[in-house]
């Protein structure tokens, strides 16, 4: 015995929802890894302090590395690790900007 159309087009049907259901699921469950409210502070914070720095034109080696790996740890879903990042390189930053600032207080000359 043949299968009809109609049981051709059901199981078409329900094989299309049990995907698209599938691929629903999946996109739920990726975007809970989002950053967390104290995560994009802190990176916020960095970047305005990056900024400064750079305005001096006086900003440390790796200190947007880190501002980076934080915002990739942020967007996987690992707040502590993007918290600890951000503050380093906002530290960094702050610190570059107090050398910058003495530097010019205290010129050597040679």
């Amino acid at each position: 015995m043949k299968p009809s159309f109609t049981v051709k087009l059901l199981s078409t049907v329900i094989l299309s929802l049990w995907l698209v259901n599938g691929c629903a699921e999946k996109a739920t469950k990726s975007s809970a890894g989002k950053a967390s409210p104290e995560a994009v502070a802190a990176i916020a914070a960095a970047n305005d302090a990056i900024k400064t720095a750079k305005a001096n034109n006086w900003i440390w080696r790796d200190t947007e590395k880190f501002a980076k790996k934080a915002q990739e740890a942020a967007d996987k879903g690992d707040n502590a690790a993007a918290v600890k990042l951000a503050n380093k390189a906002k530290a960094q930053a702050m610190d570059a900007v107090a050398q910058y600032k003495y530097e010019k207080a205290h010129p050597r000359g040679l």
